[in-house]
C-alpha cells in the first residue's frame, strides 16, 4: 500500500460507539475504579466496583445527564463538577470522607488517566481501519465527548495514538458537544474546512450537527440502516476505508 498525502479529507471519529464499545468498556471501569481507589481511600475493590456500577446508572440517566449538561455553562465548569460528584457520589455510597474539592479533583484525574490507559475494549474493526487510513495519509482527529486526557488514554491502550493528530475533546475548544457549534468550533481549530471534514459517529443526533456546520458524515450503526440522516451508514470502522476511497482523487485512497 502505497503512502499518499493527496487527501482532501480529514476524518474526525468519535469514541465510544465507533472505536470502543460501550458495553465492554463500563465492567473494566468499575474494576479499574476499584483497583485504584481501595488502596488509597479505604474500603475493598468490591466495594468501589460496585459503588460506580450504582453512580454511573445514576450520572448517566439520559434525563439526569441533559440536565447536567444544559446546567453548564462551559465545558470547564461541567467537568468541574463532574469529576466532583464521581468521586463524591461513590464515597458517599460507600460511607468514606471525600477528599477536599482540590485534592479530589486531582486524585479523579489520577484515576481517570490510570483506567482509560488500561481499558481494552476497541471494536475488532476498529485499529485494522485507523492503521489502514494512518498509513494512507489520511489526517485522522477525534471528535468525541470525552476530553483529549481520556481519549489520549485509550488510544494509548488500543496502540494507535500516533496514528491522530488533535484529540478533540470539548476541554481543547471549551464546547461541550451538545450541537452544531462543537463541529464548527472543531474545524476551526483544526484548520480544516467544513467541506473536507468527514465525521464519524454512532449517535445520529450527532452526526446532524456534523452536517449543520457543513462536514459529510458517517454514520456506525452495527443494527438495521436509518432511512434519514447521514449520506453513509455501516456497521463498523472496516467499511470506513473503501467510502473514503470513493470521496479521494484516482489513486489517493486508502486502498491504493
Amino acid at each position: 500500500m502505497q503512502r499518499s498525502m493527496a487527501a482532501r479529507v480529514v476524518v474526525f471519529l468519535d469514541d465510544g460507539g465507533v472505536m470502543s464499545d460501550n458495553a465492554r468498556r463500563a465492567p473494566q471501569w468499575q474494576c479499574l475504579v476499584g483497583e485504584y481507589f481501595a488502596p488509597i481511600l479505604g474500603g475493598t475493590p468490591t466495594a468501589w466496583a460496585e459503588a460506580n456500577r450504582v453512580l454511573t446508572a445514576r450520572l448517566f440517566d439520559p434525563a439526569a445527564w441533559q440536565a447536567r449538561l444544559q446546567a453548564a455553562p462551559d465545558y470547564a465548569s461541567f467537568d468541574r463538577r463532574y469529576q466532583l460528584d464521581w468521586l463524591g457520589g461513590m464515597c458517599g455510597l460507600l460511607g468514606i470522607p471525600a477528599p477536599p474539592e482540590a485534592e479530589g479533583r486531582e486524585l479523579a484525574r489520577r484515576a481517570t488517566a490510570y483506567i482509560t490507559e488500561r481499558v481494552r475494549a476497541a471494536f475488532p474493526a476498529a485499529v485494522p481501519a485507523i492503521r489502514t487510513l494512518h498509513h494512507a495519509g489520511i489526517p485522522l482527529h477525534t471528535a468525541s465527548g470525552e476530553s483529549s486526557a481520556d481519549l489520549a488514554g485509550y488510544l494509548t491502550g488500543m496502540g494507535v495514538r500516533e496514528c491522530f493528530g488533535h484529540l478533540y475533546g470539548p476541554d481543547l475548544i471549551n464546547t461541550l458537544k451538545n450541537g452544531p457549534a462543537y463541529y464548527t468550533r472543531i474545524f476551526a481549530a483544526a484548520g480544516v474546512a467544513p467541506a473536507d471534514a468527514l465525521v464519524v459517529d454512532d449517535n445520529p443526533q450527532a452526526a446532524a450537527w456534523a452536517q449543520a456546520a457543513g462536514a459529510r458524515v458517517v454514520l456506525v450503526c452495527p443494527g438495521p440502516h436509518l432511512e434519514a440522516g447521514p449520506a453513509w451508514v455501516i456497521p463498523t470502522l472496516a467499511e470506513l476505508p473503501g467510502i473514503i476511497e470513493r470521496l479521494l482523487p484516482d489513486g489517493a485512497g486508502p486502498g491504493r
